[in-house]
């Protein structure tokens, strides 16, 4: 394990909260990596898609807490020298960041990151009152998909007087009261100029466990962004197929195994019916950053290189594709039964309104692992034997690759199609699967 942590992240931790709080500018602070690298959140100065970026934290032993913590780029190798005391520095941990958007209209987005996180830092504005809209609803996020570990970090303290931070302070506690948040210490951090941010290094090494990861199932990775990474102008013989970026929830995978990703290419009938044909390829390559890996076991963020046409994995057109060895994966449905259970009351909404129950024939929004869907609901009643609420789901979007067992949240447009995160389920036994085709008879 210690030589796999010199090449790879062994957890991954979620920046999550409100738009403009600091999340991408804490990021930066630990690993040294801009994450806002399209063109549109250059421009409006925000997070759009899910950035990623990793860090090896470093601890030296000559020197105090929290100072003897450091943070370096992934590439850092061997044992760097102290700052302070000149002594060498011994790795300890090496991390994943994910950088969520922050703004309601990408709920969706940070969600789909959720299914990949082992902890996730809440950051929160000392210069704008608690909590803020989406400050609240990813706090609901994180608890509905059962994360144990969220720190409340309290950003931008150098914008506000002593007096204003000790109240902001107040407030933040008062909001985080009974949720996994409050188990942790609020952490007053500086991003802009890296004060504080030694000591939520340490909190995240000395706190924070290392999750336990099963080695020995088939892998298992739940793209939450492609890429096509081919320039412009790339002759045709140089061309390198789609990248799934992810994390595996189990299993190593391999340069040189064959894998096949579900659902794969979905065909939709005038009948509203998916045919989907999963793709099969060999894994050419694996990444973390920019160390080239021949195998990597769960608990980072890594780029699964694959012989599948780039076309496809364009603009993140692969996100909630499923990727493991041939015959292991799960089945794929269109039509699903779920338990579930609602928020009592809206968040994100100044109001708080109480949330009403599905109706037939209501359009949800469903989040199962990276995968995004639109489903309408057929049915509504209880299950017999547990007396929990059931409702019975036809996706319309897109098909999942999933499990009974397999945990979902859902969400419901309010207020001119803003969809708002409103309860979770589970798949239950009683979802129906469908019949999947060999990829070639496409060609008819």
């Amino acid at each position: 394990m210690e030589q796999i942590q010199t090449l790879q992240p062994t957890i991954n931790i979620g920046m999550i909260g409100h738009v403009a709080h600091g999340k991408s500018t804490l990021v930066r602070q630990i690993t040294g990596v801009k994450t806002g690298v399209h063109s549109k959140e250059q421009e409006r100065n925000m997070t759009i898609k899910l950035g990623y970026a990793n860090a090896k934290i470093y601890r030296c032993d000559g020197c105090p807490r929290p100072a003897c913590y450091k943070a370096f780029s992934s590439a850092q190798q061997g044992q760097p020298k102290c700052s302070s005391c000149k002594g060498k520095m011994n790795l300890v941990r090496h991390l994943s960041f994910i950088d969520c958007p922050g703004h309601e209209v990408l709920m969706a987005t940070m969600l789909n990151a959720a299914a990949a996180m082992d902890a996730a830092v809440l950051v929160i504005a000392a210069n704008e009152e608690c909590p803020r809209p989406q400050t609240a609803e990813h706090l609901a996020a994180a608890e509905l998909i059962g994360l144990k570990h969220i720190i409340p970090v309290q950003n931008k303290l150098d914008l506000v007087q002593k007096s204003q931070a000790k109240l902001h302070a107040d407030s933040m506690r008062e909001f985080i009261k009974g949720t996994a948040a409050a188990k942790s210490p609020l952490i007053p951090v500086a991003a802009q100029y890296g004060v504080n941010v030694d000591v939520l290094c340490q909190y995240l090494v000395e706190q924070i466990p290392a999750p336990k990861h099963d080695l020995d199932s088939p892998c298992r990775l739940q793209a939450i962004r492609s890429f096509d990474v081919n320039k412009p102008g790339t002759p045709f013989e140089e061309l390198k197929g789609a990248v799934f970026g992810g994390t595996l929830s189990r299993g190593v995978v391999r340069v040189g195994q064959q894998v096949e990703i579900r659902p794969g290419i979905v065909r939709t009938d005038a009948k509203g019916n998916h045919h989907c044909f999963p793709l099969f390829s060999k894994v050419v390559s694996i990444s973390s950053e920019k160390n080239q890996l021949q195998e990597a076991i769960p608990g980072g963020l890594i780029g699964v290189g694959t012989n599948i046409d780039p076309s496809l994995s364009k603009d993140d057109g692969l996100v909630g594709q499923t990727l493991g060895p041939i015959g292991t994966l799960s089945d794929v449905y269109q039509d699903i039964q779920i338990e579930y259970r609602l928020l009592k009351r809206l968040v994100g909404t100044q109001e708080g309104e109480k949330v009403l129950p599905l109706k037939k024939k209501e359009e949800l929004l469903l989040h199962v692992g990276s995968n995004t869907t639109l489903g309408v609901v057929r049915s509504i009643g209880k299950n017999p034997n547990s007396k929990r609420r059931v409702a019975n789901i036809r996706l319309t979007r897109m098909p999942i690759c999933a499990q009974p067992g397999d945990r979902l949240a859902f969400s419901r447009s309010i207020e001119s199609n803003h969809w708002r995160l409103i309860g979770m389920g589970e798949i239950t036994a009683n979802s129906v699967p469908l019949q999947l085709y060999n990829t070639y008879a496409m060609k008819n």
